[in-house]
């Protein structure tokens, strides 16, 4: 019996197979769209997935401005932030972090909380570009496009 075959083969990061994918958020749902790019982030669609290990997708985001969100979670959903200092926890809605900081903004505050809290997951962070309109600077990667809508 060879038991070499038996071996389960984990993904370190000289060999993860990375890549740069184009999505487009027009008309998605916010967090269902999100928890989506998470998974790319993750590398969760691969099946050399390894739970430790930055082995997921480079997703490059385009037409943020264009994503809905479902009921009133513009302006009822809030985030909360701490400033450090007495009676210093704020606040911050949809519409209020989209106003200040942009659509990108929002974007990151959604994608956080659904990686792992970790250095992992601040380092996957750091793998997602987005921008409002359809124009990328990321045309040297040679990005391919993915419907985000025939992933599961």
């Amino acid at each position: 019996m060879d038991t070499l075959s038996y071996k389960t083969i984990s993904v370190n990061k000289a060999t993860a197979q990375k890549e740069w994918v184009v999505v487009d958020a027009t008309d998605q749902v916010m967090g269902r769209f999100c928890a989506k790019v998470a998974k790319l982030l993750r590398g969760k669609y691969k099946p050399s997935f390894t739970p430790n290990v930055d082995c997921g997708d480079n997703v490059i985001i385009i037409n943020a401005e264009k994503i809905t969100m479902t009921g009133n979670k513009w302006t009822e959903r809030e985030w909360l932030t701490f400033t450090g200092y007495p009676s210093g926890q704020r606040a911050h809605t949809a519409a209020s972090v989209t106003k200040k900081n942009g659509y990108a903004a929002l974007f990151l505050i959604v994608l956080k909380g659904m990686l792992p809290k970790n250095k992992l997951g601040r380092q996957l962070l750091k793998n997602v570009r987005v921008y409002e309109g359809s124009e990328y600077k990321e045309v040297a990667q040679q990005p391919k496009v993915i419907d985000i809508n025939t992933l599961k």
